[in-house]
C-alpha cells in the first residue's frame, strides 16, 4: 500500500532516539575446569586427594607394581600407593619400552635401565610434540619423570641389592633394602613373567611375597580406574598384616599369609571389572 507523503513531511524531522538498554551485571568470575590429567587419566591434585595418607599406626606393607612398559598401569599404581605413603617400587616385564608412535607400526621403542623418562621426554618433545600432546604422551611421561628416574625391567632387578641410588624416587622409603610384601601385576602376562622368573631364580632370600594380578586395559581410563582399586586393595592387605602384628587378627590367626585369599575376595566384590589373580611365591 502507498504511503501518503503529506504524513511523512508532518512527521518531526528530529527523533529522540530510544535510551540504551542498561549494562548486563558483571559476570561472576566461573573456577577454571581442570582438563583431566595425562594419558593414564590422572592428575596430581587428584591423585593426592585419593591417595592421602592412611592412619595406620606407622606400619606398611611394601608393594611393588608391574605392567609391560612400566609407563602407563604400573606408574599409575605407583604414584598413587606412593601418595598414600606406601613404600613401592615399579617395574615393567616387557623386553624393550614401547610408546605410541606415528602409526601402529612405527612404535617409540627405548631400552630398560639406561634411559630416563627426561629423556624420552626430550626426544618425543624434539620429534613431533604436536602429536605426543594431543594423544597424551608427553603429559605421561612427563608425570613419569616426577616419580622416578626411568623404566626397571623385572628381569633385571637384583632382589635383596639395597636400591641407594633410588633414594628420590617417590615412595622410595622403606624399600632401600630391595625386598617388597607384595607384587601387583597390571596384565595377565606380566603375572606369568613374575612368576616364572622367580621360579627361574630358585627363592635364594627364602623369603615369601604375594604375587596379585588386577587386570587392567592399557588405556589412560582404566589405569585410572586400575590404580584407585590397586589403592584400595593396598589399604585392605595393610590393615590385615599389621591386625596380624599387634596379634587381634581373627579366630586367634597369627597368618597373615592365610587371610590374603579372604581379603583378596573381599575386594573383587567391590571392584567385579578387575579380575584378579593370586599365588604366593618366594623370593
Amino acid at each position: 500500500m502507498a504511503t501518503d507523503p503529506r504524513l511523512a513531511r508532518a512527521a518531526p524531522r528530529t527523533a529522540t532516539p530510544p535510551l540504551p538498554p542498561p549494562p548486563p551485571p558483571p559476570l561472576e568470575a566461573k573456577p577454571q575446569q581442570k582438563v583431566p590429567g595425562g594419558y593414564d587419566g590422572t592428575d596430581d591434585e587428584e591423585a593426592q586427594d585419593d591417595g592421602a595418607p592412611r592412619d595406620d599406626g606407622g606400619f606398611k606393607l611394601k608393594f611393588c607394581t608391574v605392567c609391560a612398559s612400566n609407563q602407563n598401569r604400573s606408574m599409575v599404581a605407583h604414584l598413587r600407593l606412593s601418595l598414600a605413603s606406601y613404600p613401592v617400587i615399579s617395574f615393567g616385564t616387557g623386553s624393550l619400552v614401547r610408546l605410541p608412535g606415528p602409526s601402529i607400526n612405527l612404535p617409540n621403542v627405548y631400552p630398560f635401565n639406561s634411559v630416563s623418562y627426561s629423556q624420552m621426554y626430550n626426544e618425543l618433545s624434539t620429534k613431533d610434540s604436536r602429536l605426543y600432546r594431543q594423544n597424551g604422551v608427553l603429559a605421561m611421561v612427563d608425570r613419569n619423570q616426577s616419580v622416578k628416574w626411568g623404566p626397571e625391567r623385572w628381569q633385571d632387578w637384583p632382589v635383596g641389592k639395597p636400591r641407594l641410588e633410588h633414594k628420590a624416587d617417590m615412595g622410595s622409603k622403606g624399600v632401600e633394602g630391595g625386598v617388597v610384601d607384595v607384587v601387583i601385576t597390571c596384565e595377565e602376562r606380566c603375572w606369568d613373567a613374575v612368576v616364572n622368573n622367580l621360579i627361574e631364580r630358585g627363592s635364594p632370600l627364602n623369603r615369601p611375597v604375594h604375587i596379585i594380578n588386577v587386570d587392567i586395559k592399557d588405556n589412560h581410563e582404566e589405569a585410572l580406574v586400575g590404580g584407585r582399586a590397586i589403592l584400595d586393595l593396598a589399604d585392605s592387605l595393610n590393615a590385615a598384616a599389621r591386625e596380624e602384628r599387634d596379634g587381634k587378627g581373627e579366630n586367634g590367626s597369627s597368618s597373615f599369609d592365610s587371610r590374603v585369599p579372604e581379603i583378596l575376595a573381599e575386594w573383587q566384590e567391590r571392584w567385579p571389572q578387575l579380575p584378579a589373580l593370586w599365588t604366593l611365591g618366594w623370593f
